[in-house]
């Protein structure tokens, strides 16, 4: 039982442990485990170092470290202000804003991150992010939906129990046992694709197939009945067992017993389940501050394994990105090991606010290692800074945001035991043959993910469409090529075929992170997460710097947007990202490209690369303007329907055009309600 003693005394107990190197990960169902090839080299050599590249951050740039009182004020502020903030977006009377996440620079800057509600019904797909100077004046915002939420009605012409009925069919269809509803349907507003509607969410419980705990999600159109949207609340992974040497843990005393309580990082306690898969089981606990003896048949080592992976990503999060916790609040989750029976997974569940781990094949391989317990901790990360959904492309960048943080907290912990590598999974043998379960620098050798973004890769399970992310990280860090980094050698090639100069992990890292949490959005996809991260290279190191061009080449090399200087992908391109607003049954507007360094006229074969956001294409028109006033219409007003967005590229006869000059894409929306802007286009000289 768990201890109810009062806390007297805090103490750091250390794990003595076997000094074997089997170790387990946990971060795909077990269905999709594919073998693949060994990674080879030791573990001992120096790393090799890649040339970073020379710039430093911008002075007041970086974010700084906020203790929960100081995060708190800032949220408190953001509560007291959220009424005036709303009408300053612009927002309707009937929107209201909620406050979810705050993150400060060192310069005043505040980004806030809201929620929002219609008439009080939640907006999903309704996320944005505000950046506001010191002085408070608006800087910036970042919408997951440029749409305005003015859905048609919120009286529902389906009922409650239709739509709960979809969504136990949903469950059944993925073979969950037990299937019931664990949230009955509630109104929404769903803004995540397209134009807003009325919708029921409802949740549904049991179990997965493979016997993880099941939170489905199932959206359901309250005027059709139609199914809009589903996806899995619980993140999870696949492992089997780790050692991470004789380390030092954070517990508690309370009389002559010893707890996995730690004190001082935000009491996160860790529990036995003991083969049981609810509640929170038995904290462990015992008469002295020793735990486990290494091997997996003594209930206490997957015990100071989770417990020991939770303190080195608190501290992670802390020293290196200035989040105490994580949700920012200085408050620490709680870690829960031994659930069910040869249980071959862990998973994060917000519900719960834990960190859940089975023991593997035969309970003889407890799913605890350092990468796994960054990797699924991240997940509650991501939950409450992005909220990037567990489906399509954003959720392969939620996993694949797990899976690049859980390789850096690798790399902090710094343990010889486990040295830092951007492999996952690399010491579980989880295929049998001494192989990692994924590999950051070559995704596709694992089988299954894939290395480069591709136009159906939002259609393959996020663990496998994480796989361009995270080649794109390893690229980012470390550059193209072949290298040797802690004993393991790496080859990364490129889509395009063209190097990619790294600029360490230590700035990349940081990168990503401020695009998580001051840039994406709910529904952030690939291009979205390359615009995030541009901007925040951006504010860290300027639009001219090494860092910049190198994260815009990174991405090319994992076939997103053009190289810097325009370069690859066959052409030279020129390239705006800046979002432009389409204003509603409004005047043209203009996005500018400068085309220099050519010489002569431009190709009969110049290729258009649109990317536009709207709800109705068919009230576009959309037009090429040559630096001379020419003009060739790539899209007529009254063509494409309903569908939403364009993104294409179309190829225009240009060759009467001097290529140099300023180019512009003008685009004009001439009917009423639906709106959008234009993310991004450019302009590729083959």
């Amino acid at each position: 039982m768990r201890s109810s003693s009062s806390r007297r005394g805090t103490s750091h107990r250390r794990t003595p442990h076997t000094s074997r190197r089997t170790a387990a990960v946990a971060l795909v169902g077990v269905a999709a485990l594919m073998a693949a090839a060994v990674q080879s080299g030791t573990a001992l050599a120096a790393p090799e170092k890649t040339p970073p590249a020379a710039s430093k951050a911008i002075p007041g740039s970086e974010s700084v470290k906020l203790s929960p009182a100081q995060r708190a004020e800032l949220i408190r502020k953001a509560e007291a202000g959220k009424a005036q903030t709303a009408r300053d977006l612009g927002l309707g009377a009937k929107e209201k804003l909620v406050v979810r996440d705050v993150v400060k620079d060192a310069d005043g800057t505040v980004h806030t991150r809201y929620e929002r509600t219609y008439d009080g019904l939640p907006v999903l797909g309704g996320d944005l992010v505000v950046k506001a100077a010191k002085s408070g004046a608006t800087k910036a915002v970042v919408k997951a939906t440029r749409a305005a939420i003015k859905p048609a009605t919120t009286t529902a012409a389906v009922s409650a129990a239709k739509a709960e009925k979809q969504a136990l069919a949903a469950a059944k269809a993925e073979d969950a046992k037990s299937a019931d509803v664990d949230k009955a349907p509630r109104k929404v507003i769903w803004a995540a694709s397209g134009k807003p509607v009325l919708a029921y969410e409802t949740v549904v419980g049991g179990l997965q197939k493979d016997g993880t705990p099941n939170e489905l999600h199932v959206v359901t159109d309250a005027a059709t009945g139609a199914k809009l949207y589903e996806y899995q609340g619980i993140e999870t992974g696949t492992g089997n067992t780790m050692y991470s040497g004789s380390v030092t843990l954070g517990t508690t005393q309370s009389g002559s017993t010893y707890n996995l309580t730690d004190g001082a990082r935000g009491g996160h306690k860790t529990y036995n389940l003991n083969r049981g898969t609810s509640g929170t089981g038995t904290l462990f606990s015992g008469p002295d501050d020793v735990w486990g003896n290494g091997s997996p048949s003594n209930a206490e080592t997957a015990g100071a394994d989770a417990h020991y992976g939770a303190a080195l990503t608190w501290d992670y999060y802390k020293n290196v990105h200035g989040r105490s916790g994580i949700k920012g609040d200085g408050v620490g989750a709680y870690s829960r090991v031994h659930y069910g029976n040869n249980y071959v997974n862990a998973f994060w569940s917000d519900s719960c606010f834990c960190m859940t781990y089975g023991d593997g094949s035969g309970n003889t391989h407890p799913l605890t290692s350092i990468d796994v317990a960054g990797h699924e901790m991240t997940h509650g990360v991501t939950s409450n800074t992005a909220g990037l959904v567990y489906s399509g492309e954003s959720g392969g960048l939620n996993e694949a945001t797990s899976d690049i943080f859980g390789s850096t907290v690798e790399f902090y912990a710094n343990n010889s035991s486990d040295v830092g590598d951007y492999l996952i999974g690399e010491e579980i043998d989880i295929n049998g043959d001494g192989s990692p379960l994924r590999y950051m620098d070559k995704p596709s050798k694992d089988g299954a993910s894939k290395d480069s973004w591709y136009s159906g890769i939002g259609s393959i399970d996020v663990h496998y469409s994480s796989g361009p992310a995270n080649h794109f990280f390893y690229l980012l860090s470390e550059g193209s090529g072949t290298k040797t980094i802690n004993g393991v050698t790496y080859n990364s090639a490129t889509s395009d075929g063209l190097p990619v100069t790294g600029i360490g992990r230590d700035k990349a890292e940081k990168i990503w992170f401020r695009a998580l949490t001051t840039k994406f959005t709910s529904n952030t996809n690939y291009a979205g997460a390359r615009t995030g991260t541009l901007a925040a290279t951006g504010e860290l190191y300027g639009t001219d710097s090494a860092e910049y061009k190198a994260v815009q080449d990174a991405w090319a090399g994992i076939n997103v947007g053009a190289r810097s200087g325009g370069g690859g992908g066959g052409g030279t391109s020129f390239e705006n990202t800046a979002d432009v607003a389409i204003p509603d049954r409004g005047a043209a507007v203009n996005s500018p490209v400068t085309v220099s360094g050519r010489t002569g006229n431009a190709p009969s074969n110049l290729q258009v690369a649109v990317d536009i956001v709207h709800t109705y294409i068919g009230d576009l028109k959309v037009d090429l303007v040559a630096p001379d006033g020419s003009v060739y219409t790539l899209k007529g007003y009254g063509t494409g329907g309903s569908a939403d967005n364009i993104n294409t590229t179309y190829t225009v006869n240009a060759s009467s055009e001097v290529a140099n000059g300023v180019w512009n894409l003008r685009v004009q929306d001439n009917a009423a309600i639906d709106t959008g802007y234009i993310n991004s286009w450019k302009l590729t000289f083959p």
